[in-house]
């Protein structure tokens, strides 16, 4: 659900500038893989200019499509229902593919042979623009008219192919029949018996992006999936958020990404994480949420009145990631080390600006940005999301904040967090020579406000029901969602079920969901022992907490009113589902607190618990571990994983490649004495 713009800067167009010293010496191997998931099969492959991730989907509503990191391009062909659940076979997989157009410009993309038993196929759209349109159409059925392109058949074969709207190198779609198979614009039909086969080969002539030589060191994980996704989404330009759906810059991806991800990144990919969000911060020093770019710019700019050009637009609607570059600024400059922290800071962007000057920018935004609480220490003057908006933070769909107005995970853990990291930050005096006399003021004054949010921030949030209550609700909503209320629903015995809302509403009172963004607040502050037992009730069994046989959920409205239980289903996007980076989030955060000197045994013991049911839960999941999330059905008394994006079901569809999903690799469980 990330297609919503609010706030938008023009700016030229922004490639990174890394420091000379790291850049690699010879370009990555090729690669080629494949992740088969419910109806889905999805092989990507990157070699030279070439970067493509072909997506097939199988059932009633069969579709192909090919996204291309390159302009964030793809095309997508759909076609008309089936009276039968169809099954694609990839009989030939994808291999790179380099051609000219008519005027002799580079095209790149893959060439690959597919096949199916049903007799025929009757094509219904196709779609050659940017993934960001392919994705409306998608959800909506709709495109703007003038990407839209009639087919051609030219001996025998069928092809859609035009410019960019710019007049720049374009896309191309051409299918081949194969033995018994005769294609047509209305149909595809297969001879007698034989099955129906095609030959396709799909092309862009968006500017390919440059691969990052390597990513991880020795001391990543060494899961074989995890590590193809990391490489195929990673660029010397940026990070790709997820493919097929998010193949572009996503400020608060990268970020969230880079932070777990920190301790095996190599220094490079570390470093071209955090140029890729100071190139495109705003004026102000807020982060970009988004990037509009190739086509879909140019149908921006134009449809704005800038004309037909590809001016990248940048988004800063969210406010979430702007308290996330602190924290992985300081990180990495832990590990970087003084000598190389000025070096970098030093190195000039594409615009001419240091990154040490855009750095202060963001960080002094964070510290005047805390002000107003830090001075009056209510609910109102907490970070809210923006006026007119649903969404601000990574629940970024209409309804993932429950209707709420001010995140717990961004006034929790998220400015607490910032403002620590550039208290340190500028204590270190890494930053001086960067630093303005006004700016040298405002970040004085980071480490008293960074005190004042830490402490009063989480209690505006604390939510208690009597457990009596609780018990009803949980027994009730257990009936009305189809799981067995027969479980033990594992409700305090004490006087009442005590947890932190997800959000708080325009007047400040708490939204009773519980949620998964405990693992911000467990990965980035460090909670009192009675605060952080409020942060592991979402430990116990659903309905009663968020932990189910198929991984940890992000919601559980059990305790809300029926028109927020009707918001938060198995089929609503940031519902009751499960994302796999938020439980290495919470990995993580767990592994920090029981890293901690100042805790009870108590307060141990209950961290080591959280650890051990919550790990079972992870690999229980383990052969979902990068996409981006995953529903669920109950039966037999057991959960059971149910790939996200059904049609006419479920609210969007997951990528099978998804950034922030690969960060196990970094995240693994402490089994070191004493944990």
């Amino acid at each position: 659900m990330r297609s919503k713009v609010f706030c938008v800067w023009l700016a030229s167009t922004v490639f990174v500038t890394a420091v000379p010293d790291i850049r690699a010496a010879s370009p990555p191997a090729p690669l080629a893989f494949r992740i088969d998931e419910g109806r889905n099969i999805n092989s990507f492959v990157r070699a030279g200019p070439v970067a493509a991730h072909l997506l097939l989907r199988s059932g009633t509503e069969p579709r192909i499509l090919v996204a291309f990191p390159a302009g964030n391009s793809g095309v997508g062909l759909w076609f008309a229902k089936t009276d039968a659940p169809l099954v694609w076979t990839l009989v030939t997989p994808p291999r790179p593919l380099s051609a000219f157009d008519d005027e002799r410009r580079p095209l790149h993309g893959i060439a690959f042979e597919v096949e199916t038993d049903v007799p025929e196929l009757r094509p219904r759209a196709a779609v050659l623009s940017s993934v960001r349109v392919l994705r409306d159409y998608e959800l909506q059925g709709q495109a703007p008219a003038e990407v839209m392109v009639e087919a051609r058949i030219t001996g025998g074969r069928i092809s859609w192919s035009r410019e960019r709207l710019d007049g720049a190198a374009g896309i191309q779609l051409t299918i081949e029949p194969g033995d018994g198979t005769r294609v047509t614009a209305e149909r595809f039909v297969s001879a007698s018996q034989a099955p129906l086969r095609l030959r396709i080969q799909a092309l862009t002539g968006e500017s390919p992006l440059i691969p990052l030589s390597s990513t991880l060191t020795a001391q990543a994980g060494k899961d074989t999936r995890s590590r193809d996704v990391l490489s195929f989404l990673s660029y010397e330009e940026k990070f790709l958020a997820g493919s097929w759906r998010f193949n572009t810059y996503f400020g608060r991806d990268t970020l969230i990404s880079a932070l777990l991800l920190a301790p095996v990144l190599e220094p490079q990919a570390l470093e071209s994480a955090i140029v890729s969000v100071l190139d495109r911060l705003a004026p102000n020093g807020e982060v970009a949420h988004e990037e509009d770019i190739g086509e879909f710019a140019v149908l921006r700019n134009a449809r704005e009145g800038r004309g037909r050009v590809a001016t990248p637009i940048y988004d800063y609607g969210m406010v979430d990631d702007d308290f996330l570059l602190a924290p992985l600024a300081a990180r990495w400059s832990q590990q970087a080390g003084p000598a190389r922290v000025r070096e970098f800071l030093a190195a000039r962007a594409a615009n001419g600006e240091r990154h040490g000057t855009a750095l202060v920018r963001n960080l002094a935004w964070v510290v005047g940005r805390a002000a107003s609480f830090a001075a009056d220490p209510r609910a109102t003057n907490l970070v809210a999301i923006k006026p007119g908006r649903m969404t601000g933070q990574w629940r970024d769909s209409e309804q993932g904040l429950g209707r709420g107005r001010y995140a717990y995970d961004v006034n929790t853990a998220l400015v607490p967090a910032a403002l620590d990291a550039t208290a340190r930050l500028f204590e270190s005096g890494l930053l001086d020579e960067h630093l303005d006399a006004g700016q040298r003021r405002t970040l004085a004054l980071a480490r008293s406000r960074g005190l004042i949010w830490a402490a009063r921030a989480p209690p505006l949030f604390f939510v208690e029901v009597p457990a009596t209550q609780a018990r009803r609700a949980i027994a009730a909503y257990a009936k009305e969602v189809g799981v067995d209320a027969e479980r033990p629903l594992q409700v305090p015995t004490g006087p009442a079920l005590a947890f932190h809302a997800l959000s708080l509403d325009e007047e400040g009172r708490p939204i009773p969901i519980l949620h998964s963004d405990e693992g911000f607040r467990l990965l980035l502050t460090e909670p009192a022992p009675p605060s952080l037992a409020r942060c592991l009730a979402i430990m116990r069994p659903f309905p009663a907490g968020l932990v189910t046989d198929v991984g940890v959920l992000v919601a559980n409205p059990a305790l809300a009113n029926a028109d927020l239980r009707r918001d938060f289903t198995r089929f609503a996007y940031h519902g009751t589902v499960v994302w796999s980076w938020q439980q290495a989030l919470l990995a993580a955060g767990i592994e920090r607190q029981l890293r901690r000197a100042d805790l009870p045994a108590s307060a141990r013991e209950q961290l080591t618990q959280a650890r051990a049911v919550l790990w079972a839960a992870i690999e229980r999941s383990r052969a979902l571990r990068t996409s981006e999330l995953w529903s669920w059905s109950y039966e037999g008394g057991r959960y059971h994983v149910e790939p996200f994006g059904r049609p006419g079901a479920d609210a969007d569809e997951s990528n099978a490649a998804q950034l922030w999903s690969t960060v196990f690799l970094a995240v693994t469980r402490d089994t070191s004495p004493g944990n």
